[in-house]
């Protein structure tokens, strides 16, 4: 029995957004399932079904995680730590991080710029004692909102618009009516503003003190490290609040040995200077924290014999075995880095401190080393009978600061070009991605790693049961029937357009709300015989702002687990903003790009 290419593209569909919805299964999993029974069932020729995958947004998507990993590899982004000072109140703190985070994510990728904030904002937190999940949900509505400003901040505008390229490409569009950079914030600033004030009036009383869902557990080894202050330090001259080194979350600074004199019980007043020698006691996390402030670093001189370079180490724990060839003699007897091609960072034992200089420490079995080595030690020494266990710990190498320049200087040039229309978009992240990497901001291996494939995935199929839609003629006979019920009323249209997109947005995910519903957006235009300009602002803008629920949008999810959060707090919260926006975009986009067209 041949069933009608519409009934079985709308069973697929739906499919989709059920299995979305309701099962616990990647989105690029399901709609690369949904694709390919649109494939099989012949609604779709293969060569077709994958042109989603060469969509120039897509691509744009994919070479600005390697931009953004440039960043963050340099610390490029670090100084916005150091930025947020002391908030007075919960308010103020949650004002200085939605508003740098809302600018920043105009120009990257929003997800990006969520984890960068993260770990920045949780440490904040921490020093400041106040509840991530007053922090974490606004970090990442500020991003979503600042990503709608520009064609950059969000992939969802970039696949919409690549679709629209592709549509002129084809002749179908008859004009060039691709957005520019700047070109979306007609309706994107007045929709930040909004929403950024909306979070500063209520979400105070909105969003509830939640324990995280997981903390990190108390980590009984304590270890004591000496960092040396780098001359030309940013730090030096600094007092140990300004370089906020006295709240550090797991850990306190001990002393400072200043040329042989010992400072205890150091003020928090206290100015650095160049070669202080800082001793912290704290868990090893808290060292990994230290490793990445800017003018800071290890003491002990064996770091520069090593073989490899900073950039290219990380931390490792080894606890020494009884085997051990170099049982009870000291660390500098031993030899221990030009055996090991490790260095040793600080000594825990039974759990405990050992107040000695780290070359003095006579090793014992048990002991638990913090060392810094290149990654391949733990390859090495993995199934040696010299350490009993043996771990990396994780994102701890130290960033390339001294390349951190580099890295904006590249972000700003990427802004630029595509500002004063010199390159497209595509063009120049591909340029600004290469030059990550050719400037070693950024390592060959890292920029693979950085490429999220599930999110590329999910933009692919998306796309092409987007396709599918519109070639099967159900996207025709939905704009048909939401014809027949809104009559020629075209900015009832666009408002029902945005509603459904912005109920899928939540349900599903913003890039596949965004594809599934483009081709519905434009066969409505066509039925009304209006631009097709504000349908297209609507769907980019609707499926963007995915605010109720948190398997909407990748940053709501990034947020959900360490915030703590219910679904209920993104419904009460996420619920009133999306109804603002959707009011503001139906009221904005007609004015700023007519139902009659330019001109």
């Amino acid at each position: 029995m041949n069933l009608d290419p519409i009934v079985i593209t709308f069973g697929v569909l739906s499919a989709v957004v059920l299995a979305l919805t309701f099962l616990r299964v990647g989105p690029d999993l399901v709609l690369a399932g949904g694709l390919t029974l649109l494939i099989v069932a012949k609604v779709i020729e293969p060569i077709e079904a994958l042109l989603g995958f060469a969509n120039p947004g897509l691509m744009t998507v994919a070479v600005l995680f390697v931009v953004a990993e440039g960043l963050r590899q340099t610390g490029a982004m670090a100084f916005v730590g150091q930025l947020l000072g002391q908030p007075g109140s919960l308010r103020v703190a949650q004002a200085r991080i939605m508003l740098p985070s809302a600018l920043m994510s105009a120009f990257l990728n929003n997800t990006p710029v969520v984890a960068m904030m993260m770990p920045v904002i949780s440490d904040w937190a921490k020093k400041y004692r106040l509840s991530v999940s007053h922090l974490l949900l606004p970090l990442s509505y500020a991003a979503i909102l600042g990503g709608m400003c520009t064609l950059v901040g969000t992939s969802t505008t970039l696949v919409v618009n690549g679709e629209l390229i592709k549509l002129v490409e084809e002749g179908r569009l008859g004009v060039d009516r691709s957005l520019s950079m700047f070109e979306i914030a007609w309706v994107g600033v007045p929709a930040m503003v909004a929403g950024l004030a909306y979070m500063l009036l209520f979400a105070k009383w909105l969003l509830p003190e939640r324990k995280p869902a997981f903390t990190q557990l108390d980590d009984p080894r304590e270890y004591t490290v000496e960092m040396l202050v780098e001359s030309g330090s940013p730090l030096v001259g600094m007092s140990i609040e300004e370089a906020g080194l006295r709240h550090l979350p797991g850990m306190y600074l001990m002393e400072i040995d200043r040329n042989g004199h010992v400072l205890a019980a150091v003020s928090s007043n206290e100015r650095l200077v160049a070669n202080d020698r800082l001793v912290f006691v704290g868990i090893v996390e808290s060292i990994v924290d230290l490793q990445k402030i800017s003018g800071l670093k290890p003491a002990t001189d064996q770091l520069f014999k090593l073989h490899s370079p900073r950039s290219e180490r990380c931390l490792i724990e080894a606890v020494v075995s009884n085997r051990f060839p170099f049982v009870n003699m000291t660390i500098r007897d031993s030899r221990f880095r030009s055996h090991y091609n490790a260095a040793v960072i600080a000594v825990a034992r039974d759990g405990q401190r050992v107040h000695k200089k780290i070359g003095d420490i006579e090793l014992h079995p048990g002991d638990t080393l913090l060392l810094e080595s290149h990654p391949s030690f733990v390859e090495l020494q993995r199934n040696s009978r010299d350490f009993f266990l043996v771990s990396r710990v994780e994102d701890s190498t130290p960033p390339r600061y001294e390349r951190a320049w580099i890295a904006r200087v590249i972000l700003v040039a990427m802004v630029v070009v595509v500002a004063t229309g010199l390159l497209t978009m595509l063009k120049a992240a591909m340029l600004a991605a290469g030059l990550m990497i050719i400037t070693r901001c950024c390592m060959g291996s890292e920029a693979r790693r950085s490429v999220d494939l599930e999110v590329l995935v999910t933009l692919g199929a998306g796309l092409g049961i987007g396709l599918a839609l519109e070639q099967s003629g159900a996207a025709e006979s939905v704009a048909l029937g939401l014809f027949g019920l809104v009559g020629q009323q075209p900015r009832v249209a666009l408002a029902v357009i945005y509603g459904i997109t912005m109920v899928l947005t939540n349900l599903i995910t913003a890039k596949a709300a965004a594809v599934l519903l483009l081709p519905i957006a434009l066969a409505t235009a066509d039925s009304l015989d209006v631009d097709f300009m504000p349908f297209a602002i609507a769907v980019m803008v609707a499926a963007a702002a995915s605010f109720a629920t948190p398997i909407g949008y990748q940053t709501n999810l990034m947020v959900y687990g360490p915030g703590g959060y219910r679904y209920s707090d993104f419904l009460r919260i996420g619920g009133p903003l999306s109804l603002i926006i959707w009011v503001l975009t139906t009221a904005l986009a007609p004015l700023a790009w007519p139902f009659s067209g330019p001109g």
